[in-house]
């Protein structure tokens, strides 16, 4: 079955970047979408972004991250990445990458919506 994992994650000072790399195997569904989602303990999964496998590559973004986090994919469709900038400290936790199998649509958001999920990779944003 698909697998992914997540790598990239660090420690960064406020205002600084990260790019996250979602490594993408065992694809069998062209309408595949790769989400990356943030995890804050005691809070329930934010979506953060999410990209089609499939044509020009369509995205989601959440309003939170619009300007600072770009969602983007590989030629070989095999890696999606999560430039992250002007970090700021509520960015700080574990992100994961997951895959859903279709379009999720206005609940791209929504981690239920992806059947698989990553490991996670922690970023920690802090003086």
């Amino acid at each position: 079955q698909l697998q992914l994992v997540e790598s990239g994650g660090n420690l960064v000072q406020p205002g600084g970047s990260l790019r996250l790399s979602c490594a993408v195997s065992k694809l069998t569904v062209d309408s595949t979408y790769i989400g990356w989602f943030h995890e804050v303990p005691g809070k329930d999964l934010e979506g953060v972004a999410s990209i089609s496998l499939m044509g020009e590559g369509s995205v989601y973004i959440a309003d939170a991250v619009k300007g600072r986090f770009t969602i983007s994919r590989s030629n070989a469709k095999n890696t999606v990445h999560l430039q992250m900038n002007s970090l700021k400290l509520e960015d700080t936790g574990v992100y994961y990458c997951a895959a859903a199998e279709y379009d999720p649509g206005y609940y791209w958001w929504n981690v239920n919506e992806y059947k698989f999920r990553g490991q996670g990779t922690q970023v920690t944003v802090s003086l």
